[in-house]
This record gives C-alpha cells, sequence and structure tokens, in this order.
C-alpha cells in the first residue's frame, strides 16, 4: 500500500523521488514542473485544491503530524503548509496560514538531518520555508542552505537559479523586514519607501 503522502509527491514532481538524485534527473523535472511550481494558472490551483485540499486543512489544523517521521511525509507536510496554501488559497491572508507550522515542521526535521535523506531537487522546497519567512535570520539561513545546494550540484541549473531567488527574497528581507508585497492582502499600511519600492519591476514574488 502506497503512503498517504505519495499521491502528493507524484504529483508535485512528476516521477518517483527515488530516481531523482543526479544532477540530469534534477533539471528534467524542474523543466517539467516548474509551471506548477511557480507559475500562475487557475486551472492549476483548482486542480490542487481539488485533489489535496482536504489534506491542507489537516496540516493547517495541526494534523497529518505522523508524516514528519520520515523524509518523504516530512516533505509532503512542509509542501501542505507551504506550498499549497500559496495556491489554493491565492489573493488571501490564508496563503499564509500555514507559515508558522510550516517553520515548526521544518526546524525538527533539520535537527534530525530528514533534509540530507531527501534528493537535492525534493530538499529544495523544504529551504523554501526559510525564504518564505519575513525574518532575517530566516533568509540569511535559506541563502546558506541554497548556496550549498548549488555547490554541492556545480553550480548547475536548476540550482543556480534557486539561489539567485534565495538570494533576491533576502535583500528584500533585509531591507524592509517583510515583503512589501504581502502588505495589502495582509491590510498592513505601506511606507512611502515599501511603495516606491513596489512600482519597480521585479519587486514581486
Amino acid at each position: 500500500m502506497a503512503a498517504p503522502w505519495q499521491p502528493l509527491l507524484d504529483a508535485w514532481f512528476g516521477e518517483p523521488l527515488a530516481g531523482a538524485g543526479s544532477q540530469p534527473a534534477a533539471a528534467r523535472i524542474a523543466a517539467a514542473q516548474g509551471s506548477l511550481w511557480f507559475g500562475y494558472r487557475d486551472a492549476q490551483d483548482h486542480e490542487m485544491a481539488q485533489r489535496f485540499g482536504t489534506q491542507v486543512e489537516q496540516a493547517l489544523a495541526g494534523g497529518l503530524e505522523d508524516w514528519a517521521g520520515q523524509p518523504e511525509g516530512w516533505l509532503a507536510l512542509l509542501l501542505s503548509l507551504d506550498q499549497l496554501p500559496r495556491m489554493i488559497h491565492r489573493g488571501t491572508p490564508r496563503a499564509f496560514a500555514g507559515d508558522a507550522r510550516a517553520r515548526e515542521v521544518l526546524e525538527a526535521g533539520l535537527a534530525n538531518g530528514l533534509d540530507r535523506r531527501l534528493p537535492p531537487i525534493a530538499r529544495v522546497f523544504a529551504y523554501l520555508v526559510l525564504e518564505h519567512a519575513e525574518d532575517r535570520a530566516a533568509q540569511r539561513r535559506a541563502v546558506a542552505a541554497f548556496t550549498a545546494l548549488s555547490r554541492e550540484q556545480g553550480d548547475a541549473e536548476p540550482f543556480a537559479d534557486y539561489l539567485d531567488y534565495a538570494e533576491r527574497h533576502a535583500r528584500v528581507i533585509e531591507r524592509f523586514g517583510r515583503f512589501p508585497h504581502r502588505n495589502a492582502l495582509l491590510g498592513r499600511a505601506s511606507s512611502a519607501e515599501e511603495t516606491q519600492f513596489l512600482d519597480q519591476p521585479g519587486s514581486r514574488f
């Protein structure tokens, strides 16, 4: 019987993670799945909601704790708290509802070395939890994690790009202490400097 988290991992990565350890496999998976991971299409948001919405709500409510004991289950729980809410609840404050618990789950898994038991392309989605944090220390850790990951892979694609994005996120948090593009959604007033920043190309993630 397949593990309960397997359907999500199969949908997210498009192929079994067991064969995803090589750099060519990572590049192939990233090319095939990039539009799901980082695209903005209503149809794919709706599909994720239909297939995994119940699971996401369980995770947001504090459930699925037993998943965190295995590397793959830990990863799937992180996806259910960090990535999927951003798709399923896009454009609402609930998109970020899992962030605090995702950090807790992440830290526990990192302390037990679960990230090191996953293929490099899968580790990306653990370290993205740090990259999404409105916290300077977390952002520095994200950059360090993506730097190490990129170097392990010979600074090849897609890992060099992931490092670049981590550095861009970190610069925003170092400057403002938060992501200004979230302000309107979260009911936060933007400073004059943030408003000016948001008028610049490439200021939103």
